[in-house]
């Protein structure tokens, strides 16, 4: 008895470490998941550095902002500021996955959407997590 409560002891205990240790980690590795949808999906055209335009506007803070107001990048503001669209979670999965449904005749040319919605998830929250 005494030698199965001395082994049972320091097991919960690596157990409780363990699973203490998952916690602390979770969010550090949703944003590297995040970062690296990001990475391989965006990133040849857009930034999350504020004032980095690439091909594309930098996406610097863009969720909960206007369509179309990054600074300094006027050539999509036209048909993204008229469109009146707030950049939130449902904007932001619909745009993702095809951003011709959401606004027609933008230049987000060849790119075409991403249609799995795990990965266009990731990339959303990498996004919210880069509010500045």
């Amino acid at each position: 008895m005494y030698r199965h409560t001395r082994i049972a002891v320091p097991m919960f205990a690596l157990a409780h470490a363990a699973l203490l240790a998952s916690v602390v980690a979770a969010p550090a590795a949703a944003a590297d998941h995040g970062q690296a949808a990001f990475n391989n999906h965006c990133r040849t055209c857009h930034s999350t550095k504020e004032g980095d335009n690439r091909l594309g506007p930098s996406l610097h803070k863009i969720f909960g902002a206007k369509a179309g107001a990054a600074p300094g990048y006027a050539i999509y503001s036209q048909g993204l500021r008229s469109s009146g669209i707030t950049w939130d979670e449902a904007t932001l999965q619909k745009f993702i996955a095809n951003p011709d449904a959401v606004i027609p005749n933008n230049n987000m040319k060849p790119y075409k959407g991403i249609t799995d919605e795990a990965v266009r998830a990731k990339i959303i929250e990498f996004l919210k997590s880069n509010r500045g």
